[in-house]
């Protein structure tokens, strides 16, 4: 396997043998690093921003198909107190065994590639359940007693001198094993499906009446379903699986990571979530698979001149997690782009830019478990380019209409083409929009959490629609219980 290290900047005195070394800068710009068989990428870059250079290797590792140390879910761990405080309680026996620091109340302990020079037990312990190549652990002393009070991935600026040949050492020892970590959980009683919403959330996926026919059909697959609010979280371990129907932002998050931690069927699941949550993400996966895209440029503040030359005016420019339509900006000119560029850049360090494409409607195809579920067209907003019109200073917007098809009268090819993307994903439940252009079809993107509302999209399929869906929770329920795992009795 090819190992790839990316650094923040160049570290002359940082030296791998049998191993590239790159800057974050030449790793992003170049799709083709490392591109060569089996790629391990060692991220050393600090990745505690949002969408900074750090958070961007792991990222395009992923959708380049190689294999980024620390992945994104891990990125996204160690940016969530629920997280740290769960691994507190997991690792706190070892910490009051091993450590002693009686001289001070707080105490770091810097894990290379999970090695310590004096705390191997504990720093083993660590980068199995948080792997990130160089962590910080932040331990106070409370009453007696020590506790994990906070987690930081370094960079390899970070790293003081006198540790620079400790470092090498965990790096030469790291690439020469291989190692596995394997977590089971499970399922124990009745099936019971949390079907999760949010009443104040104001771009609903399910309107009420759909979640009440979910709910309904619940009994009709051998299920019983309660919906749950955000503040339910510490309810999870009284059901069997979690069916998202919310935001994917904060607590969100939270919900489908401790789910899929306690070994349930989760949709969406964490690793869907992050994937579609980032266009430019997406965009190097269907490049990489070859999936027809309108014409896309990935912008950093270097390329931005090439914006008008490359696709031409109007154009769209996107923030990469942008949803419902919101921080996708049509640019008409050169003084706008200027103007949306730099606001963009201020809140992440890659953009997406595509030539316009316009038209009537999108397609939406429905992918469920690696199969067409639905497909409608979503039209545009009355007198607008996108489908939903957020009407300023107003919470409530202005969609489209929607007109649901059989799966057999929608073109083939956008069929084959949404179930070919959303494959890419996982086995989740996913919506792919597509455009028809002069008989050509065009992948926009694939994402989670699809709209699935009384009265549009079940206009074919009525009921069959919400069976259809908790028919597959079924099924992974007794896949779970039928293989042997547990989940510990709430």
């Amino acid at each position: 396997m090819k190992t790839v290290v990316v650094t923040d900047q160049d570290q002359k005195w940082f030296e791998i043998p049998d191993a590239t070394v790159l800057t974050a800068r030449r790793y992003l710009a170049d799709p083709e690093n490392g591109n060569a068989g089996t790629v391990r990428v060692l991220n050393l870059c600090r990745t505690g921003r949002y969408q900074g250079r750090g958070y961007y290797v792991s990222l395009l590792a992923e959708a380049r198909g190689q294999r980024p140390i620390p992945g994104v879910k891990t990125v996204e761990d160690l940016r969530s107190e629920a997280f740290v405080r769960s691994l507190e309680a997991e690792i706190q026996p070892l910490v009051q065994e091993t450590l002693h620091h009686d001289e001070s109340e707080r105490f770091q302990l810097d894990v290379y590639f999970g090695k310590h020079p004096s705390h191997q037990a504990l720093a083993e312990q660590l980068f199995a359940r948080v792997p990130a190549p160089l962590l910080r652990a932040m331990f106070v002393r409370a009453e007696g007693n020590w506790r994990l009070d906070a987690l930081q991935a370094l960079g390899l600026a970070d790293i003081p001198l006198q540790n620079r040949a400790f470092l090498h050492e965990a790096v030469r020892s790291f690439i020469a094993e291989s190692s596995a970590t394997k977590r089971q959980g499970a399922k124990n009683g009745r099936p019971r499906l949390a079907i999760l919403w949010d009443p104040n959330e104001p771009h609903k996926p399910s309107n009420e009446e759909a979640l009440q026919r979910f709910v309904t059909a619940a009994p009709l697959v051998g299920l019983e379903a309660e919906l749950i609010g955000p503040e339910a979280l510490e309810r999870l371990p009284e059901f069997d699986a979690l069916f998202n129907r919310a935001g994917p932002e904060g607590v969100i998050y939270e919900f489908v990571r401790r789910a899929e931690s306690l070994g349930m069927p989760v949709v969406d699941d964490p690793e869907s979530v992050l994937k579609c949550g980032n266009k430019v993400y997406m965009q190097e996966l269907l490049n990489r698979h070859r999936i027809a895209t309108p014409r896309t440029l990935i912008v950093h503040r270097g390329n931005v001149d090439e914006i008008i030359p490359t696709l031409g005016l109007p154009c769209v420019l996107k923030l990469p997690d942008s949803g419902f339509g919101l921080d996708v900006m049509k640019i008409e000119s050169a003084e706008t782009l200027r103007k949306e560029a730099e606001r963009f850049f201020n809140q992440s360090e890659l953009l997406i830019a595509q030539e316009w494409l316009p038209s009537d409607f999108d397609w939406r195809v429905g992918v469920y478990d690696r199969r067409p579920l639905f497909v409608a067209k979503y039209f545009m907003a009355p007198g607008h380019w996108k489908i939903i019109r957020v009407v300023e200073g107003q919470q409530e917007v202005v969609e489209g209409k929607t007109e649901a098809m059989t799966i057999g009268e929608a073109p083939e090819e956008v069929i084959n083409t949404a179930v070919r993307a959303a494959n890419l994903i996982g086995r989740g439940l996913y919506g792919a929009d597509l455009k028809q252009v002069d008989g050509r079809v065009y992948l926009i993107e694939v994402n989670v959490n699809p709209n699935i509302d009384a009265g549009n999209e079940d206009q074919v399929m009525g009921d069959t629609l919400y069976r259809e869906v908790l028919g597959v929770f079924a099924r992974r329920i007794a896949e779970t219980s039928g293989g042997g795992e547990q989940r510990p009795a709430p």
